[in-house]
């Protein structure tokens, strides 16, 4: 979406990718960013004027005096600074949608969290001399976009997949470090999904048999195509074991069966994220 989009007859494809008045109405409704016509005659129009201004270069007074200039409202700077400061829960609200329309259908109405962890020095000479930090361990929602989940320790506290609490049905995303079977195995019994991204030192990888797997022999075999689709078992510490197909280093887990003979382990799958 462009400021020229706002100007012309492009605006009615723009609502219509937001699901139409109606929806953008209801959002607006939900979010109480516009609940009864005044000055503004209904939720499509104040949209418009928002992102009149958000897009464009222009302040509040110039998108204010190209507003009544068009006809879309008689407004002053200072009712829309008013509105704009309302509008931001409902903005959110239609960011998330437009996103989620276009997230695979195994992914829709189920929550989807970033997992991430960063690392702050603590104040003073004598923590800094001992290298003493804070660590801020977070969960980011989507497609709200919001951190949903804060934690704090010191250096102490790693960073662990199944720190944060699961909320059932819920995609778990997390970077390498989090490459943990035992925890990714703790998240998936609560009722999870999780999707992980993996160096191929990061885990001992199996075949179905209990012995080790050769990542890239399978990666040559599978060359062209560019994705691997089988099961690929990654060893825990302790319990039973862990059923994958991933491409490069990127994996997504989720729960299978099958697990190899022998091995005490938790069983979980792995599918390959993307092909493009």
């Amino acid at each position: 979406m462009t400021h020229e989009s706002l100007l012309n007859r492009d605006w009615e494809r723009v609502v219509a990718r937001l699901g139409g008045a109606e929806r953008v109405a209801a959002g607006a409704r939900e979010t109480k960013a516009f609940l009864r016509g005044r000055v503004v005659d209904n939720a499509v129009d104040l949209l418009r004027l928002i992102l009149a201004y958000c897009l464009g270069d222009k302040g509040l007074r110039l998108t204010a005096a190209w507003a009544a200039s068009i006809g879309l409202v008689d407004i002053s700077n200072v009712a829309l600074l008013y509105r704009l400061r309302q509008c931001g829960d409902w903005l959110a609200l239609l960011v998330g949608q437009v996103l989620g329309s276009a997230a695979p259908k195994g992914s829709r109405g189920r929550l989807i969290r970033i997992v991430d962890a960063t690392a702050v020095p603590q104040a003073g000479a004598k923590a800094k001399k001992r290298s003493k930090v804070w660590r801020v361990h977070s969960a980011f929602d989507l497609p709200s976009e919001r951190f949903g989940y804060f934690e704090l320790t010191d250096q102490r506290d790693g960073e662990r997949f199944d720190r944060i609490p699961v909320a059932k049905g819920e995609i778990r995303i997390g970077d390498r470090v989090y490459l943990q079977p035992d925890r990714i195995a703790a998240v998936l019994a609560a009722g999870a999904d999780v999707v992980v991204r993996a160096g191929w030192k990061g885990a001992r990888w199996l075949d179905a048999d209990g012995d080790p797997f050769d990542l890239f022999a399978e990666f040559r075999k599978n060359a062209a195509r560019g994705l691997i689709d089988r099961p690929i078992w990654l060893e825990r510490k302790v319990g039973s074991a862990c059923s994958a197909s991933g491409r490069g280093q990127e994996v997504a887990a989720s729960r299978c069966g099958g697990a190899p003979q022998g091995r005490e382990c938790q069983k979980f799958c792995v599918r390959g994220l993307c092909e493009g």
